[in-house]
């Protein structure tokens, strides 16, 4: 089975019938009709090509490095990389954080959660990464290829 056909046989899993996959698969393609006239990108809706515009403005623009962002609060979570600034916690080791989502994540340890199952063995794991990297023993994807003698890894 390769790696597409083993995709497929997943997506099918969650969405229960393949003809739902597939109804899922043209939908998508008939939605995302809004497309980003400076990069390309599509969006299925208007509301979300409006916001993905501020990118490519200066309207949300960091005054340090120039970068911008779709939205206030990106930008000023973005500003804590200059400032330094680590408004989050950890009530267990004092650790600090620039976001309150890497406080979560880091929580996890202590708490023991791990919210990101494999579908197919039931592993458990903190980060969603982790499960995206765990998925390929399942798949057989070897996305990282040595230059020197093509080896996938």
């Amino acid at each position: 089975m390769t790696f597409v056909e083993k995709n497929v046989v997943e997506f099918v899993k969650e969405f229960g019938r393949k003809r739902d996959l597939s109804g899922h698969v043209q939908l998508s393609t008939v939605r995302n009709s809004y497309v980003c006239s400076v990069c390309g990108k599509h969006f299925h809706a208007a509301q979300y090509l409006r916001i993905h515009m501020n990118i490519h403005g200066s309207k949300y623009q960091c005054t340090e490095c120039g970068k911008c962002f779709i939205g206030n609060q990106q930008l000023t979570v973005h500003r804590r990389i200059h400032s330094g600034e680590k408004p989050f916690e950890c009530s267990v080791c004092g650790k600090r954080f620039s976001q309150a989502g890497s406080l979560t994540v880091h929580s996890r340890i202590y708490s023991g959660q791990k919210p990101y199952k494999c579908l197919v063995c039931q592993k458990a794991f903190r980060l969603s990464a982790h499960l995206t990297n765990h998925k390929r023993v399942h798949t057989g994807d070897k996305p990282y290829k040595c230059k020197v003698c093509q080896k996938a890894f």
